[in-house]
């Protein structure tokens, strides 16, 4: 149903490197760039995700609330991806691990910009 999740970024720069290396994992790479903009993803398999300078100039900010998803193989991957993003400029907002019952496990945290984001697998 969703076929992109875009976040905004005050410097294109970190967010590429930060974004580079989660999609690196996840056997993917930068399927659209422009200045201001640049996405991840393969077209046509699924949703991707964005960083963009505001197209109005101002300020990006955090969307209280706001957060984007990336789903994993296994939990082995969501414990890589989480330790990725500590590497390239995240913060933590929940350690990888079991969440409720049903088989969910995630690991949450923020883009260098302060973009709330999680690694997931269902099952």
């Amino acid at each position: 149903m969703i076929g992109y999740v875009t976040l905004g970024t005050n410097d294109l720069a970190r967010a590429a490197k930060f974004y580079d290396a989660i999609a690196a994992e996840m056997g993917t790479g930068r399927m659209m760039e422009f200045d201001s903009f640049i996405a991840w993803g393969t077209p046509g398999a699924g949703c991707g995700i964005a960083a963009t300078k505001p197209f109005d100039g101002q300020p990006a900010t955090v969307g209280n609330g706001v957060m984007a998803a990336f789903e994993a193989k296994d939990t082995d991957q969501v414990d890589r991806i989480y330790k990725i993003a500590m590497e390239n400029g995240g913060s933590d907002e929940g350690a990888p691990g079991p969440r409720g019952d049903g088989g969910f496990y995630a690991g949450y945290f923020r883009d260098p910009d302060g973009n709330k984001l999680n690694a997931f697998v269902m099952g």
